[in-house]
């Protein structure tokens, strides 16, 4: 059995066939996905699906929704966490975090206002006791500023940086700071170098295995700018890819793949315990 660490369930890429998409991640032994939100708006659907499938999900506010937020929404999550704390599928605040590769949440304002919604949202995740999923992207070193100033009086963190692709000093800070690195379909390109150095160097503990569906797509489904110039249409991301990008990772380390479920199935409870009474 596998657990998808990150997928976007409820994006509109799935509104067609969501049920068949379903079937197929339990299909392929994928027994369990946890969804993150990304602004207030999505709330809502996330903990609906999150019910319907018997999958978990997150409350947060993702650094690429920071523009239309306000400080409202903060205390909106406050409350929502609040409300929401007895149910057993509500595991992690996510995704959180900081981009600093998009132009437009690059410019000074911008990157003020998303380091005060990050650092005030790992505040209400130490509040309510519940493990936090990052986004990382050209970010690490200030994300992990905000997880030392938050969680002075070494509060351990428990959680996810998401779509991890920094140094291998990047990656053992985070290690340090209680987190697991998430990796996906990025790991099964030949190219990505470094990220596959860090899937075959790091600890087994350290690990956990995400789609990011609908996006980051494995190289199997990978359409190049000049095959979508030709009318292919880029491929779409889902959970029953797992076992496959698992495979990938088994290959680099030389690993049994059972041996290799075994390790992440443990480090992904580790990174979100609540799941433990979901699967």
């Amino acid at each position: 059995m596998w657990i998808d660490s990150h997928a976007h369930l409820d994006a509109s890429e799935f509104a067609a066939d969501r049920v068949q998409v379903h079937m197929q991640t339990r299909a392929a032994a994928v027994v369990h996905c946890f969804i993150p939100a990304v602004e207030r708006a999505n709330w809502d659907t996330v903990r609906a699906l999150a019910h319907a499938q018997g999958d978990s999900y997150g409350l947060g506010i993702h650094p690429m929704y920071v523009p239309q937020a306000d400080v409202a929404d903060l205390d909106a999550l406050d409350a929502a966490l609040t409300a929401h704390s007895a149910d057993p599928r509500l595991v992690a605040v996510g995704e959180i975090g900081l981009d600093f590769f998009v132009p437009e949440l690059c410019a000074p304002a911008m990157r003020e206002k998303q380091e005060f919604f990050y650092h005030a949202q790992l505040e209400l995740a130490r509040k309510h006791d519940l493990p936090v999923v990052l986004h990382v992207r050209r970010s690490a070193d200030r994300l992990m500023k905000h997880l030392r100033a938050v969680g002075h009086g070494g509060y351990q963190w428990r959680g996810i940086a998401h779509a991890f692709n920094g140094s291998d000093a990047q990656a053992q800070s985070f290690v340090h700071l209680g987190l697991k690195l998430g990796f996906g379909g990025a790991v099964t390109f030949e190219r990505a170098l470094q990220l596959r150095r860090l899937a075959l160097s790091l600890p087994m503990d350290a690990l956990v295995l995400e789609t990011d569906a609908p996006d980051i797509p494995p190289h199997w489904l990978y359409r190049t700018a000049a095959e979508r110039a030709k009318g292919l249409d880029q491929g779409r991301n889902a959970p029953e890819q797992v076992p496959r990008i698992a495979q990938v990772i088994a290959g680099l380390r030389g690993l049994d793949l059972e041996d290799l479920r075994s390790a992440v199935w443990r480090s992904t409870l580790d990174a979100l315990p609540k799941i433990a009474a979901l699967v």
